[in-house]
């Protein structure tokens, strides 16, 4: 099941996707760009289905601040217009697919299952090292004595950083990937949220999170 966060500020293309889509999916729904914004921080997105012309913040707004904070998630794009040059904005703000309203419910599922496979949204989840086990969908981390809840932003560090053992990631590139869109945040977070993250798995031997001096942090997983 894949999470989708749907964008639009009408309630009947919002009800028309979510029963359309709902089956197999878990659906979220935004009436504008902000709020947008502020569920995707909050929830783990598989992917966006955004509509362009939406007050405070339209989908062209919100698909170059997703791309700009390196944020991948497949998106699809819905709108009125026609144009190709519309189209052509679109892609080159980085969007996936594009769909014209009014829009078949049966071509919006092939079309959603189509990014969804591309993505290989099935595989990317569950990350296994050594006895412990993170699940992205959940935001848990399970190990041989407990399940662990944690808060997402902490999750996606670990997640990141396990993901690529031994590579160093600066604090730059971390705070650009994981609190791109947060304003009040700033590179001591890196260090508080490092902290927290070795008091928590203080017990297991599995990974260590080190800090390179001059450089950023890296996960080292035991051989």
């Amino acid at each position: 099941m894949a999470r989708i966060l749907v964008v639009d500020d009408d309630k009947n293309t919002r009800r028309l996707i979510s029963v359309s889509l709902n089956k197999n999916n878990d659906i979220l729904l935004a009436t504008n760009g902000i709020e947008a914004v502020k569920l995707f921080e909050q929830n783990v997105v598989d992917l966006l289905i955004i509509d362009v012309m939406m007050p405070q913040m339209d989908g062209y707004e919100l698909t170059k601040l997703l791309r700009e904070t390196n944020n991948n998630n497949p998106i699809l794009m819905l709108t009125s217009k026609h144009a190709i040059m519309d189209k052509q904005k679109g892609y080159s703000l980085g969007i996936d697919d594009y769909l014209t309203k009014p829009f078949d419910p049966i071509e919006l599922q092939l079309r959603v299952d189509a990014l969804l496979r591309r993505a290989q949204v099935s595989n990317k989840h569950i990350l296994t090292i050594n006895t412990i086990t993170l699940n992205k969908r959940s935001l848990e981390v399970t190990t041989p004595k407990e399940t662990m809840l944690l808060p997402k932003k902490e999750f996606d560090l670990l997640f990141k950083l396990l993901s690529y053992p031994n590579v160093i990631f600066t604090k730059y590139q971390l705070m650009d990937e994981i609190w791109g869109m947060s304003n009040d945040s700033d590179d001591h977070t890196i260090n508080v949220h490092i902290n927290r993250l070795r008091n928590r798995f203080a017990a297991y031997d599995d990974f260590e999170l080190r800090t390179i001096r001059g450089l950023g942090f890296k996960a080292v997983t035991k051989q």
